[in-house]
């Protein structure tokens, strides 16, 4: 069981992920400005499903690969602090966009809603690296099986991330309609986000094999 300041800092983690604009965001936003929360929620569903298909793939594989490879913490660990780099300069970088635009969107159904978050986010390279180099940077072997950990933090991931993307479903309209006549506030929260992440990305570079 992981202890209470490795959950802490996982969430703050995933929360930062969440946060920072990538394929999920843009198309939840999209789909929520465009046709209404509920169809926000739908396609939020298709997200959260593929996090547990990925939740439970890398739980399965990281178990495996951490108690028969060697080395294989730190090939994770310096792939996640070099994607995390990455994603810090992209948020960082002058012209970066934001996702809070209306964008004109068909409506859907119901099934089409729900099958696009769920590829949107199975094809979202930022929910793969997240659990693949990211989560196991918090797994201690020493607190316990390393599958039950992986699964917890995983759950916690999922809870952290539906949390967030609901509160964005459901305020979409109003944010884009607030940043659009203040555009400082997106500069301030891409700087913010940007050096959250440039900071974990250090962390797990430079900490120490164990």
């Amino acid at each position: 069981m992981p202890e209470l300041p490795t959950l802490l800092a996982f969430a703050a983690v995933a929360f930062a992920m969440v946060v920072t604009p990538g394929p999920n965001m843009i198309y939840l936003v999209s789909r929520s400005i465009s046709q209404g929360p509920l169809a926000g929620m739908i396609s939020l569903t298709g997200v959260a499903l593929a996090f547990v298909v990925f939740m439970l793939s890398a739980s399965f594989g990281i178990t495996a690969l951490m108690l028969t490879v060697p080395y294989a913490y730190d090939t994770l660990r310096l792939a996640g602090a070099a994607y995390l780099g990455w994603i810090a300069w992209q948020t960082l970088k002058p012209g970066g966009a934001t996702p809070f635009q209306v964008r004109s969107l068909p409506k859907d159904s119901a099934r089409k809603l729900f099958t696009m978050g769920l590829v949107t986010n199975l094809l979202n390279p930022k929910a793969a690296v997240m659990y693949l180099s990211i989560l196991p940077q918090f797994i201690h072997p020493e607190a316990g099986s390393i599958l039950t950990q992986s699964l917890i933090l995983g759950m916690l991931q999922i809870t952290v991330s539906f949390t967030v993307n609901t509160l964005i479903v459901f305020t979409a309209g109003g944010l884009a309609r607030f940043l659009a006549t203040r555009p400082t506030w997106a500069l301030v929260q891409r700087w913010i986000m940007g050096t959250v992440l440039a900071g974990f990305a250090i962390r797990m570079a430079t900490e120490a094999r164990r």
